[in-house]
């Protein structure tokens, strides 16, 4: 039986990841097997890593290039470059990945920064198309600095909206400026952001007392999407004032339920060619090799830096 080389949970190592051989993915007849060049770190496959029992395979995002097309004839042809993402196990040589899960990178954008896209980009796509129509309204999108928020300022702004951000650190706003803020608001306490409301849409990633401000700041028929919690799940909010404000709403968004309704693929092509042309700028803020997993892991859980984090991998 053949072997690979995977990023699996060690408890023994420090950091919790190492590389390992494992068995070779066996691909369904809907999947293509894909030979990765790069993959990028989110936050929550990270955080599960710290908890998750031994030999479990992280992974969402991944880039790379089709060794073995699906044999059910859907999909791309071998040597096709692509971006893609699983549930799990993405962090590999070599995985296999469902069809309607790839798109392909074109020649002008990197393997690097295709990786950034499936989690973060998707995220960010779809919480922006939660709010219909932008154009000339006005968007507010905490945690911004972040890998999705920073994608979320960029298509709210390509939308024609009016968008401010929000982040807990000064040392941030020229970022998020460069991605298309035209007002910021720094520190702990998100309420100066009514200066520049009410907002029809709201990309909430914080919870805890932001949230629960965030849901004060709506205008009417406006809407928060909800896709985090990295402040604290429990939330205080003025009901009153929420309902009646006028048909207001709060709508939890997890990626891979959002897929049931539009594939992957679909959201990555668009994404790509966004890049392509260059209106989407992927902000790379680390690149390593994946034999460095686990600090960079590490350093992604310490909020060392902003931006995405992308490992390129030896094979």
């Amino acid at each position: 039986m053949s072997k690979i080389r995977a990023v699996i949970v060690d408890p023994n190592v420090v950091g919790r990841l190492a590389l390992s051989e494992v068995t070779a993915p066996k691909p369904t007849p809907d999947e293509a097997l894909v030979r990765v060049a790069a993959i990028s770190l989110n936050r929550g496959e990270v955080k599960r890593s710290t908890s998750a029992e031994a030999g479990w395979q992280p992974g969402w995002d991944l880039a790379g290039v089709v060794e073995t097309p699906a044999t059910d004839g859907s999909g791309l042809p071998q040597r096709t470059r692509v971006v893609g993402l699983r549930r799990a196990g993405a962090w590999a040589e070599l995985v296999s990945v469902p069809t309607n899960a790839l798109a392909e990178v074109p020649p002008s954008v990197s393997f690097a920064q295709a990786a950034t896209l499936p989690v973060a980009g998707l995220t960010a796509y779809h919480a922006v198309l939660k709010g219909g129509s932008l154009l000339g309204r006005r968007v507010l999108v905490t945690g911004a600095s972040g890998g999705v928020g920073y994608f979320a300022i960029q298509l709210a702004q390509l939308s024609g909206a009016h968008v401010a951000a929000y982040i807990r650190q000064a040392g941030y706003e020229t970022l998020v400026r460069e991605a298309g803020a035209e007002s910021v608001v720094i520190g702990e306490d998100l309420s100066p952001a009514s200066e520049y409301g009410p907002y029809d849409l709201i990309i909430e990633s914080v919870g805890g007392k932001t949230l629960g401000v965030a849901l004060s700041l709506l205008a009417q028929d406006g809407k928060t999407v909800l896709y985090g919690v990295s402040g604290g799940a429990e939330v205080t909010f003025n009901a009153a004032q929420f309902f009646g404000t006028g048909s207001v709403s709060l709508y939890g968004l997890r990626l891979f339920d959002e897929l049931r309704f539009e594939s992957a693929a679909v959201g990555l092509k668009r994404l790509l060619s966004l890049v392509e042309a260059g209106h989407l700028r992927p902000h790379i803020d680390l690149e390593a090799s994946w034999t460095q997993i686990a600090d960079v892991a590490q350093q992604l859980l310490d909020r060392r830096f902003p931006g995405k984090a992308v490992l390129h991998i030896s094979n």
